[in-house]
């Protein structure tokens, strides 16, 4: 056991690795990309052989950790909060036919969306699955919740959602770590070998039995230690509950990281009383303490109104509560000490303000970056054509958006770009164009290309490849080296799909190909292909230092 600085990244990482991890299966998204770099960097990770490939997409992750637990052994799943709508399937679904080796599904949530297209809260998909949720408040409970989370998945025999933040994710502590496990030797279930099959037959006891699992999981919330009352005795029973008078004009309730900004603006003590929670179900015997002894109650949560929600579900009848929804605390973006301390009535100082002489610098695209290279000839081109659209997706080529390109129209999930065309040629609009990545394609884009092909959709998708995932730090793409034959195996003309290398020199061949395949009626593919400039300048870096 030893002491080290972790980011709460890293403390996930470390900890699955000492628990006995034998798989992480991921797929790249910030703020979540650092937990399976870690686990592939790692020299303890590579002696004990831990698979830690990228995977495709986020549903590809789920299912094959699901296969590796299948098996018997310790499998962690991460991606951003996003990421978990695209393994919805998976997930809503693994709810219902249980694990075998013990299993944790890591969502890294964005509050303030610092690299992302929306807010959400994936409590939310927890509840929806009736789920345990574990949400730590600092990086040592990080470490502690995924060590001793594995115990507790094969003990209930279901997943584990563990959802953090942004600010959890990529800000540092000392965490103390602990002695490390052997993984699980193959172990096959004897007793329940038709339980992953979801035949409606099969699907319904299985319903029935996550339902009974429920009383487990609320027990477990109740008597964690994870979930602390502090300010009341914890042991009071129903019979004095009912019987205790009312003290305190103010109760707080504060989730996982905000339980931190809340005692920031409390450095000798808290003034009020206190229920902490980093464990769900919500633990109704402590709440109901808590009611009992104040008037009102505060919620602290980073992320969507979702315990205030179910506070005012099942306790808010002539109880008032404040937080999101009542304008305590805004609506949106991620918590801070100051809106904390606003909202518990205090002077507020601006320690977070930005000062006026730093301006602020809009991303751009790197110079060297071989999409530079094709909005300038896709640009020129579209000037030609009246009504002309471009339907982008997620990646560093969203970045086209801005000054100086303005190239592109829509970005707004994982492979809707090619989609989006398709839908839009359908209606009428010409030309109908998708720029679309490589790793993205891969993720999410190529069924897509398949309805596109059936349909014979007069649109051309550019394929914009620069051998990686740019976006989160220069991951491998899938894609590599692959796009060719996937999409000629998909159904794509070979007459109609065409590569390019994006540079200079190649320009007026660029334009003259891009104008030749929007004239075509039908499907058309170009794939400029040109490597990251950051990794060819990392790759030359590692190529000197070694030599």
């Amino acid at each position: 056991m030893k002491k080290q600085l972790f980011l709460g990244d890293e403390a996930i990482a470390q900890a699955a690795i000492d628990a006995g991890l034998s798989g992480v299966y991921s797929y790249p998204g910030t703020p979540s990309t650092e937990i399976t770099e870690y686990i592939q960097n790692s020299p303890t990770a590579q002696k004990r052989g831990i698979y830690s490939k990228w995977c495709s997409n986020e549903k590809t992750a789920v299912e094959t950790a699901l296969g590796m637990s299948y098996a018997g052994k310790r499998t962690l799943s991460c991606m951003k909060h996003v990421g978990l709508n695209v393994a919805a399937d998976a997930f809503m679904n693994v709810a219902m036919s249980g694990i075998n080796g013990g299993m944790i599904i890591v969502t890294a949530d964005d509050p303030s969306m610092h690299s992302s297209q929306n807010e959400q809260d994936n409590r939310t998909y927890g509840n929806f699955a009736m789920l345990p949720i574990f949400e730590p408040s600092n990086q040592q409970e990080a470490y502690d919740m995924i060590y001793e989370g594995y115990d507790w998945s094969e003990k209930w025999g279901y997943p584990i959602l563990f959802r953090i933040t942004t600010r959890m994710a990529h800000s540092r502590a000392g965490v103390q770590t602990r002695e490390p496990k052997v993984q699980n030797p193959i172990r096959l279930e004897k007793d329940a070998p038709m339980k992953y099959i979801l035949l409606p037959v099969i699907a319904r006891q299985r319903f029935k039995a996550l339902l009974k699992k429920q009383k487990e999981f609320l027990q477990a919330s109740e008597t964690s230690k994870y979930n602390q009352l502090f300010g009341l005795s914890d042991s009071l029973d129903n019979e004095n509950m009912n019987a205790a008078h009312k003290k305190c004009r103010l109760g707080i309730v504060a989730c996982g990281i905000a339980f931190n900004y809340l005692r920031e603006n409390y450095p000798d003590g808290f003034e009020n009383p206190v229920l902490k929670i980093s464990q769900y179900p919500l633990p109704r015997k402590q709440l109901f303490q808590l009611t009992e002894a104040c008037d009102e109650i505060l919620v602290l949560e980073d992320g969507y109104p979702v315990v205030e929600e179910q506070l005012k579900g099942y306790l808010g009848i002539g109880l008032k509560i404040h937080g999101r929804l009542d304008g305590t605390l805004p609506r949106d973006g991620e918590l801070t000490p100051d809106s904390v301390r606003k909202a518990l009535g205090m002077e507020v100082a601006s320690y977070y303000q930005t000062p006026a002489v730093v301006e602020s610098r809009p991303p751009a695209l790197c110079a060297g970056c071989g999409h530079r290279d094709v909005y300038e000839a896709l640009n020129e081109v579209l000037r030609e054509y009246e009504g002309a659209k471009v339907f982008s997706d997620i990646g560093c080529y969203t970045l086209g958006a801005l000054p100086p390109f303005r190239a592109i129209d829509s970005c707004i999930d994982m492979g809707a770009s090619i989609t989006m065309a398709k839908g839009a040629a359908e209606a009428g609009i010409f030309p109908s164009v998708a720029v679309i990545g490589d790793s993205t394609f891969t993720h999410s884009g190529m069924t897509g290309l398949l309805d596109c092909v059936n349909a014979n959709a007069n649109v051309l998708i550019i394929i914009s490849d620069n051998e990686t995932t740019g976006m989160t730090g220069g991951q491998e793409s899938a894609a590599t080296g692959r796009i060719h034959s996937i999409c000629k195996g998909i159904g794509v003309s070979p007459e109609h799909l065409l590569e390019i290398v994006p540079l200079k020199k190649n320009y007026e061949e660029m334009k003259k190909i891009i104008r030749k395949e929007i004239e075509y009626q039908g499907v058309s593919v170009i794939v400029p292909c040109r490597e990251c400039i950051q990794t060819h300048a990392r790759k030359a870096k590692a190529k000197n230092k070694n030599n």
